[in-house]
């Protein structure tokens, strides 16, 4: 699923236009966005959790010549799946 297709079936669901469903599908993407920026982590009981994570720098390899280089660290967002969720699976 993507984003068009989350918005089609929440437009479905809630009996609103697509137009009105995609203002609701942006809103929430922004609130997690922002929520995460801020504090590190947005939690979603019964769904899941986003967090900031920091990767280590490492060493990696050049697939086109071979040579080793290093690659530097930074941050990324990882998600985690709450217990009710997991169990859905």
């Amino acid at each position: 699923m993507n984003k068009k297709d989350l918005i089609r079936s929440l437009s479905e669901t809630l009996g609103d236009t697509q137009a009105q469903a995609e203002r609701y599908v942006n809103a929430i993407i922004d609130g997690v966005k922002a929520g995460i920026k801020k504090e590190g982590n947005v939690q979603l009981v019964g769904f899941g959790s986003f967090q900031v994570r920091k990767r280590a720098p490492r060493r990696g390899r050049n697939p086109q010549t071979g040579e080793v280089m290093q690659i530097k660290g930074g941050k990324t967002v990882t998600f985690r799946p709450g217990k009710g969720f997991k169990a859905e699976l």
